[in-house]
């Protein structure tokens, strides 16, 4: 991975990650295809129409599946599901802590039964490693500890010694393998915890970025705190992150979110917000959302955001995308998607001009102010 700091406007910042497979300008959202696939889209949507130089897939479910063997027999990710560009692969952390039913972290790993058959597995540091070496990912993210919010001082405290834990192991394996010519071209980030405590947060921070690893995120925020804690609580661990590497903010978020963040020196965001929202009739805009189930949708001709240059909104109004959420049609799906991710990564791309003409608080300024109009 090659990694330049192109401009910053304050502690906003405009970067460059080279990868083996892509260029990717910062900031970045990352659409998220759990299992290889970006719901509702192809890859020629996600590669042609939306120009995504990134996009996350997921060591759980990958893994459970088709599965990580399979994957690798099938030409790995890229070869699997013919995006070209580049993928990075959260650990499965993520899914303990939501699928915290049917999982259990312990010392040396994270114990957990399959949600498709109910089958026992267990991820160890190492495994997620040697599953993501057999997934090809550009990007991959090391096995951490992540607790809900509010927890108590007592489980923060173990879930940062136990991330601290794991990723020296996780380091010293990923790249003694490196040496025997597995994963080359891949890089690892690891995953920085704390829940809101500051303290907490400087101290892992501290001894992780001590370690060698390609990039930094910040993990165990957007679980149940209030945003202005997510706020406080980003700002304080960038401090503590290396100026010469990539941070990402997971999990993260709404546009106002992707904003607040960055303007605190975040470059990279991955949320399946977008996504999701699209299904349910939730479209983004640059007034703020829409939901294009209202009545007063109904014969309303023009398009989602006459701001917008998306071929949704080039092509149909908001009556017609009413009528297809109405009517359940599977085109609604892939049309509002295509809308909310292309808003998504345009937003970033404006950001990011914004921050080399030195401008980015004006930008924030008129990002607020439309919002405040409607």
């Amino acid at each position: 991975m090659n990694f330049t700091l192109d401009a910053t406007c304050k502690n906003a910042r405009a970067c460059t990650i080279t990868t083996a497979h892509s260029t990717i300008k910062t900031p970045v959202f990352m659409p998220v295809g759990t299992l290889g696939s970006v719901k509702a889209l192809d890859m020629d949507d996600v590669l042609n129409i939306l120009g995504a130089d990134i996009i996350l897939a997921n060591t759980y479910h990958t893994y459970l599946r088709p599965g990580d063997k399979t994957i690798a027999k099938m030409g790995k990710l890229h070869g699997f599901t013919t995006y070209p560009k580049s993928f990075l692969t959260d650990s499965g952390g993520f899914q303990a802590f939501s699928l915290s039913d049917i999982s259990k972290p312990k010392e040396n790993g994270i114990e957990f039964r399959s949600h498709i058959d109910g089958s026992k597995h267990f991820f160890t540091p190492k495994k997620v490693i040697d599953i993501q070496h057999n997934l090809g990912s550009d990007i991959m993210m090391i096995l951490d500890d992540l607790v809900a919010l509010p927890a108590t001082q007592e489980r923060i405290k173990l879930s940062i010694e136990r991330t601290t834990s794991w990723a020296k192991e996780s380091i010293e394996y990923f790249r003694d393998k490196q040496k025997e010519g597995v994963g080359v071209e891949q890089n690892i980030f690891a995953i920085i915890q704390g829940g809101t405590d500051k303290a907490f947060r400087t101290k892992s921070a501290t001894e992780l970025c001590a370690l060698d690893y390609d990039g930094f995120a910040i993990g165990g925020l957007s679980v149940g705190e209030l945003n202005n804690e997510m706020y406080d609580t980003v700002e304080h661990t960038v401090e503590y992150m290396p100026k010469d590497k990539p941070r990402y903010l997971m999990g993260v978020g709404t546009p106002e979110d992707l904003i607040e963040n960055i303007e605190r020196g975040i470059d990279m965001f991955d949320c399946v917000m977008p996504t999701r929202n699209a299904r349910n009739g939730t479209l983004f805009t640059s007034f703020g959302r829409i939901n294009i189930k209202g009545a007063k949708f109904k014969e309303d001709a023009s398009p989602i955001d006459a701001e917008c240059n998306c071929i949704t909104c080039q092509r149909y109004s908001r009556s017609y995308l009413s009528h297809l959420f109405r009517s359940r049609e599977l085109s609604y799906f892939r049309l509002a998607t295509i809308h909310n991710l292309h808003y998504y990564l345009n937003l970033m791309r404006e950001v990011r001009k914004a921050i080399l003409d030195d401008d980015f608080e004006e930008f924030k300024k008129e990002f607020y102010r439309k919002r405040e109009t409607v």
